[in-house]
């Protein structure tokens, strides 16, 4: 599955592009949500979601980099969140965080920074219905691919065939035509890909061969 990160979209042409992705191959539009205190960057609010999913034919796939996201659960299924990702070093009670989401009607899943270790989520993956593994520090798009990612795909892919064989792995961050194949093998399920996909001549044929893989 291919999820093209919107943050690397033409702002000045948002629906043209989301026009773009319903015609491509990808399964996702994913959505980057930044506080500036989490992260040391701003992007998407609610409002410009609420626009997105106006024009959007495929689900929102919005990712939370903002600190304690419990308190905007509600607010994101509102304005048209269909998958809801947030933080483990962003949540003081998880699990509450979590449930609060699939409460909503919504699909859950946690998120760990490059630094965090797949162990910690020992207690908390069967309740998620994906993981996303960032594969560069967050805050910015276009960095550099952390090779040690792959390692973690696999001790990610043990952990949920052992205690969650339904939940998907993502990867976001340096995703290109170039790691897609052995990520996949690794286990991952969904490819977070921005630059790759916008900065392309023919998105549309990226988004293809990231898929074909």
């Amino acid at each position: 599955m291919v999820s093209p990160s919107l943050l690397s979209a033409d702002f000045g042409n948002l629906q043209r592009d989301v026009e773009m992705l319903n015609a491509s191959e990808c399964d996702w539009l994913h959505i980057d949500v930044m506080d500036g205190m989490f992260v040391p960057n701003i992007s998407f609010g609610q409002p410009v979601i609420k626009f997105i999913k106006k024009h959007a034919q495929k689900p929102l796939d919005v990712h939370l980099m903002i600190m304690d996201p419990g308190r905007y659960i509600a607010d994101f299924k509102n304005c048209g969140a269909d998958i809801v990702t947030v933080h483990y070093e962003a949540c003081t009670h998880l699990n509450r965080t979590l449930a609060a989401i699939r409460d909503e009607g919504m699909k859950c899943g946690v998120v760990l920074n490059p630094h965090s270790p797949v162990a910690l989520l020992e207690d908390t993956v069967q309740m998620c219905d994906l993981v996303l593994l960032m594969s560069v520090n967050p805050g910015f798009g276009g960095q550099k691919f952390i090779e040690n990612t792959y390692s973690k795909v696999r001790q990610l892919r043990e952990l949920c065939d052992r205690k969650n064989p339904s939940c998907l792995i993502e990867v976001d961050g340096g995703v290109n035509t170039e790691n897609a194949a052995k990520l996949y093998e690794a286990g991952a399920d969904v490819l977070v890909a921005g630059n790759a996909v916008f900065k392309s001549e023919n998105p549309i044929a990226t988004i293809h061969e990231l898929k074909s893989k």
